[in-house]
């Protein structure tokens, strides 16, 4: 079973996230650069105030790893997201 991820940023906006992105060689508008080993699914965009991203990892393991190794260097200068955690029981991409 696959775990869903949900980050909620206040004061953070498109720019910031397009920054984070560079740092990190992963561009989720066309799916290319560094995708990172894990991620089944990534979707972001804006708040009243903040900026939200959702994801869905193979585990909380590897999106740890995610972090540790390239994530969490690029976010060090943004406020300290909200972190929610799921089970994912069903997930639908349609194109």
């Amino acid at each position: 079973m696959a775990d869903g991820l949900i980050l909620q940023f206040d004061g953070v906006g498109e720019q910031d996230y397009d920054a984070v992105n560079a740092k990190i060689n992963f561009n989720p508008r066309t799916g290319g650069g560094d995708w990172p080993a894990g991620l089944q699914s990534h979707s972001a965009g804006a708040t009243d105030g903040g900026w939200v991203v959702t994801e869905v990892w193979d585990s909380k393991e590897d999106q740890g790893a995610f972090m540790a190794d390239h994530l969490g260097p690029a976010l060090a200068d943004m406020p300290v997201p909200r972190v929610t955690w799921f089970s994912v029981v069903a997930s639908q991409h349609r194109h």
